[in-house]
């Protein structure tokens, strides 16, 4: 449910920078953002308040964006899922995870702001105002095996 202050987002990356930006991002345009660097710190705070959305990186040290979205969704089945990677590797994670029935989406890095709103207003219910003009990055897992999404070319997107 979203709080008074806009839908709760938790975001994870272990890069400190891209984790803080990002939720500042989100901060501007209305959400109530938290950012971790750790994602079994965020599964300890979703025990105190369970997020609307996760955004989480999948290439991460101490457990992978996916099992962290695996875990979350277990635990919090309202809790909306939205993963990033800049690895080729990512693809090898979201075909094992959907053999186990997880379909997941994925953003591919740099994703521009506006993008990354966009995304995020299409998973919450809001009022908010899209902006127009931004063409997706993201790419719904549903490629056959050895295929790989491609991303837009820097300044397609505006």
């Amino acid at each position: 449910m979203p709080s008074r202050s806009g839908p709760l987002v938790f975001v994870v990356d272990d890069e400190p920078v891209i984790a803080s930006t990002l939720a500042a991002i989100l901060q501007m345009h209305g959400f109530s953002a938290n950012f971790f660097t750790s994602p079994l710190e965020a599964l300890i705070a979703a025990r105190a308040k369970s997020p609307d959305l996760l955004i989480s990186d999948v290439a991460m040290p101490s457990l992978s964006g996916i099992d962290l979205a695996i875990r979350m969704k277990a635990l919090y089945p309202s809790c909306k899922i939205l993963l990033f990677s800049g690895q080729p590797s990512t693809l090898d994670f979201l075909e094992s995870a959907r053999a186990q029935g997880h379909d997941f989406d994925l953003l591919l890095k740099p994703v521009p702001p506006p993008e990354l709103i966009l995304e995020i207003r299409k998973r919450i219910d809001s009022t908010w105002d899209v902006p127009a003009g931004s063409q997706s990055q993201m790419q719904r897992f549903k490629q056959p095996s050895g295929t790989r999404p491609h991303s837009s070319r820097p300044g397609d997107s505006r």
